[in-house]
């Protein structure tokens, strides 16, 4: 099964185009994420989605936005000016998601935040039973010696 899943940023705003019919709408935009180490420069991916998703995601997402994608990755091969082929990555979206503080507030309980730090504060436990000592340790276990094995 060809699925995958991405987090990155927008770098190009979703661009609404129809087919030649006109009937179903496509959006493209680009989407850059960390490379796997930190010397390699950021990777970017084409992003296209179709139909009433495309729709919806040229009205509600623009540059700068942080997202995670899901759907299927495709590698096309494109003809060079300086006469060869090059290959690209395509991710066809069945899902995309936002990343914002918003999206992430209205389904996770709110706890109260320290202004100090601007994070999220512990919440207060009250302590009703005495601590309990430490258990002992156990016996150690003696390592198996395998130069008695009879081969």
């Amino acid at each position: 099964m060809n699925s995958c899943v991405l987090m990155g940023e927008i770098i190009k705003a979703p661009e609404l185009r129809f087919t030649q019919d006109g009937q179903t709408a496509i959006a493209e935009m680009t989407v850059q994420f960390p490379a796997i180490r930190a010397e390699d420069p950021m990777e970017t991916v084409k992003v296209v989605s179709w139909g009433n998703m495309a729709q919806q995601v040229q009205e509600q997402y623009q540059q700068g936005d942080q997202v995670v994608i899901e759907g299927r990755l495709t590698m096309n091969s494109i003809d060079r000016p300086e006469g060869f082929k090059e290959k690209v990555a395509e991710v066809t979206a069945s899902r995309i998601h936002p990343m914002s503080m918003n999206a992430v507030t209205t389904s996770v309980p709110s706890m109260p935040t320290t202004a100090s730090q601007g994070r999220s504060a512990p919440p207060a436990v009250a302590q009703t039973a005495p601590p309990q000592a430490a258990p002992q340790a156990a016996p150690p276990v003696e390592e198996p010696n395998y130069d008695d094995i009879p081969f």
